[in-house]
């Protein structure tokens, strides 16, 4: 089986935790991102040795909440990105599969792959906004059969090797998208997607998960070492977790529960990221909360304060 690309290597078998952004990280509530502004912060990133930054998939302006997210095309913004940058991954977390053609999908993530020199990792989910589903007339109900069928053609179109892509070869009547990558491009089950742990470890090379308390994120991981063991004959998959931080200027103060995430100072957010690191978490991609302290402040105190003293920061990434 051929290796996976750089992007992957480094940011989620590293063998030790690394650190991720989801971008617009300064966007404020409401707004478009500020691509200038945005493409200074992912410079910053890369310089800080960030592993990777990341963006969501919103297709409509649908509220949630108190929020409207506006966000770019993620393809698109994520090619931006690559333009700014040099070393650090790019990915989707997630691309809404069941609203998206799959060959679309895989196009985008083989070109944004090529372009940035083998950074990109897809993710992908199911989606969960029914006016989405109702205004691209998909059943909501059935999110997560369309998930698998189009999983199984990204996954052929996205295959290095001339059998992997026999699926491909038979939905194209024998045609390539465009010229197979060298290395794998890893792909993320992000969510549930609507499938079983099962399903997810035989099929994915990795899940990424949101928040948790410790004990029932311990607990989660557990369920998906089982679930590896059972169906992935023991591979060492990442399990990957999303983290919303409000750091605080008080690099001493504890750590209190927000939704999805903490607000805490640095020395409490260096301890918890050590003990998921000691569960088995792979990458924490971070979500700054938006507040008072400006969000390049903040980047800049987690890239020159926080990464040095992860427990195995010192020790060689994969290459």
């Amino acid at each position: 089986m051929p290796p996976f690309n750089t992007a992957y290597r480094r940011t989620l078998l590293a063998g030790r935790l690394t650190l991720g952004l989801m971008t617009p990280v300064a966007r404020a509530n409401g707004a478009m991102a500020d691509p200038e502004a945005e493409r200074e912060v992912a410079a910053l990133a890369d310089r800080l040795g960030f592993a990777a930054l990341w963006t969501r998939d919103v297709p409509v302006m649908v509220p949630q909440g108190e929020e409207i997210s506006v966000l770019d095309e993620p393809f698109v913004w994520l090619a931006m990105l690559a333009g700014a940058t040099r070393r650090i991954a790019l990915g989707t977390a997630a691309a809404v599969l069941p609203l998206r053609h799959p060959l679309h999908v895989a196009k985008a993530a083989l070109s944004l792959n090529r372009l940035s020199g083998e950074r990109f990792i897809l993710g992908l989910g199911s989606g969960d906004r029914e006016a989405e589903f109702a205004i691209f007339r998909q059943d909501i109900a059935l999110r997560g059969d369309a998930f698998r069928e189009r999983w199984n053609l990204v996954r052929s179109a996205l295959s290095p090797d001339e059998a992997g892509r026999a699926a491909l070869r038979e939905a194209t009547r024998g045609h390539d998208l465009m010229a197979p990558p060298a290395e794998r491009i890893g792909m993320l089950v992000v969510g549930s997607a609507r499938q079983s742990l099962q399903w997810t470890a035989a099929h994915a090379d990795g899940w990424a998960t949101y928040h948790r308390d410790e004990a029932r994120q311990q607990g989660r991981i557990g369920l998906w070492q089982t679930a590896l063991r059972e169906r992935a004959d023991g591979e060492p998959k990442p399990f990957v977790q999303s983290l919303q931080i409000d750091l605080l200027e008080d690099p001493a103060a504890p750590a209190e529960p927000i939704e999805l995430g903490l607000r805490t100072g640095r020395d409490a957010l260096v301890a918890y990221l050590d003990r998921m690191e000691d569960a088995g978490v792979a990458h924490v991609l971070m979500n700054v909360v938006r507040g008072p302290r400006p969000a390049t402040e903040v980047v800049e105190e987690l890239g020159r304060e926080v990464l040095p003293r992860l427990q195995g920061h010192a020790r060689t990434p994969a290459a």
